[in-house]
């Protein structure tokens, strides 16, 4: 028997946040992997949404977040690891084709 869907509302201004696989370890430009664990300060990464409060105003299910995940609340639905933060501790948004007029463009 299939477990059964869970439907989640976050409340307030909480945001849920998938991790995007391979934020823990990298590789610099000439190609050496530096492993997480070689981390010398907090790092930002890189998480999608997947639910939001009925007060968050600045992102929605689907977009690509920065954020610190240290010191975050965490939980786990069906085997998968989410983070569970206010929207303020987000630090920026990934954005494709937006008329904002100003940016990092990466």
């Amino acid at each position: 028997m299939a477990e059964p869907k869970l439907e989640i509302q976050m409340l307030h201004d909480r945001v849920m946040i998938k991790m995007i696989e391979g934020a823990g370890e990298r590789r610099s430009s000439a190609g050496i992997v530096i492993p997480a664990t070689a981390q010398v300060a907090k790092r930002l990464v890189w998480g999608e949404v997947a639910g939001v409060g009925q007060h968050v105003r600045t992102v929605k299910p689907g977009d690509r977040v920065l954020l610190a995940p240290d010191d975050q609340y965490e939980v786990e639905i069906h085997g998968v690891g989410y983070l569970v933060m206010r929207e303020r501790d987000l630090h920026a948004v990934a954005a494709e084709g937006t008329d904002h007029g100003t940016g990092v463009y990466l």
